[in-house]
């Protein structure tokens, strides 16, 4: 038998929601602003390599500023102490509030597995924060391929407004091919949104939930170059996918 344990999460800073899916693996440990500890149950799946079954996953809302604790299950796991016990020693160890992640991370990997062990450990935090509407933008995008040049003047303008210029080029070469894409294979409705962090994310929103495919398109070929084109212009691009369809997005470096 060859398989693994995992715990897949995405944090959408816009709405404060946490979406979350779990392979045999531990739940997560969320500290309220407030130091109230939760472990959120989402839908426990069987290990990777077990079968073909399908995965649940499940949504929760954070207050900004919480903090999610991700681990492997060597954390937890004791010869001397059930696991209910040590999960609650990690809320309590990760309730301070006087230490930063870092120093938080090693002081609770510290205190809960003092010798070297033959399983691995992993303890990944995150604290959460909100984005401010004027970082966010966003707009509907009729199933029109005229609608493109206006999604790119748009974008172009939001970068000027950001006072990103010298991101305007790649941002509207990244917003014309996903914008394209999306008309010509996906399902209305569609949405473009683009967002302003510690990177410059891209997402187009669509009802389909064909996965997207990055091809090599031959000399002769007229397309097939779209996905390949945002590969090397962004930093990384992926798709996730909602209740509704997929989203693919495309990030890059902020200069």
């Amino acid at each position: 038998f060859l398989g693994a344990t995992c715990l897949y999460a995405v944090y959408d800073p816009v709405s404060r929601r946490c979406t979350m899916a779990r392979a045999g693996h531990p739940p997560p440990v969320v500290v309220a602003p407030d130091g109230q500890v939760s472990y959120p149950e989402p839908p426990a799946g069987p290990p990777l390599g077990l079968g073909g079954l399908a995965f649940e996953s499940a949504e929760i809302e954070l207050a900004e500023h919480s903090l999610l604790g991700l681990y492997t299950n060597g954390l937890v796991e004791s010869e001397t102490a059930d696991v209910d016990s040590r999960m609650a020693r990690l809320g309590d160890l990760l309730a301070r509030r006087d230490l930063d992640l870092d120093a938080l991370c090693s002081s609770a990997v510290r205190d809960l597995v003092p010798e070297q062990q033959s399983d691995d450990i992993a303890l990944l935090l995150a604290r959460t924060h909100a984005l401010a509407a004027e970082n966010v933008v966003s707009w509907d995008v009729p199933v029109d391929p005229a609608a493109v040049a206006d999604v790119r003047a748009r974008a172009t303008r939001q970068m000027a407004a950001w006072h990103l210029d010298d991101l305007a080029m790649t941002t509207e070469l990244i917003v014309s091919e996903l914008v394209t894409n999306a008309i010509r294979y996906a399902e209305p409705p569609l949405r473009l949104r683009l967002l302003r962090d510690s990177r410059l994310t891209c997402e187009v929103a669509d009802a389909s939930s064909t996965a997207p495919r990055l091809r090599h398109a031959r000399s002769t070929d007229e397309g097939g170059r779209g996905l390949f084109l945002v590969a090397q212009l962004a930093h990384r691009w992926g798709a996730r996918y909602t209740p509704e369809g997929k989203i693919i997005w495309a990030e890059q470096e902020l200069p």
